[in-house]
């Protein structure tokens, strides 16, 4: 499913025109960004959390080159679902 048929499910089902919807969707997406960029969290009871991982410090090899380079402790977003999400999938 896309941003699109996510926007047009949102307005066939409250009646809120689609333009309103894709502004709502988008800044409801920038939200989130922003949040995870400034290391907040984001939680949505009964849906699912959008978490920021830290990935340690690894070595990595460069196959054509056959050199080891080592590859920084970063950031990562990643997104962890509710149990009722996960069960309603199931």
């Amino acid at each position: 499913m896309t941003k699109a048929n996510i926007v047009s499910e949102i307005a066939k089902s409250t009646g809120i025109d689609k333009a309103t919807v894709l502004v709502t969707v988008e800044k409801f997406m920038e939200t989130v960004k922003d949040s995870l960029a400034n290391d907040e969290n984001v939680y949505l009871r009964g849906f699912g959390s959008f978490i920021v991982k830290v990935r340690s410090e690894k070595t990595a090899r460069n196959i054509s080159k056959n050199t080891t380079i080592i590859i920084p402790e970063h950031k990562i977003p990643a997104f962890k679902p509710a149990k009722v999400f996960m069960e309603q999938v199931k």
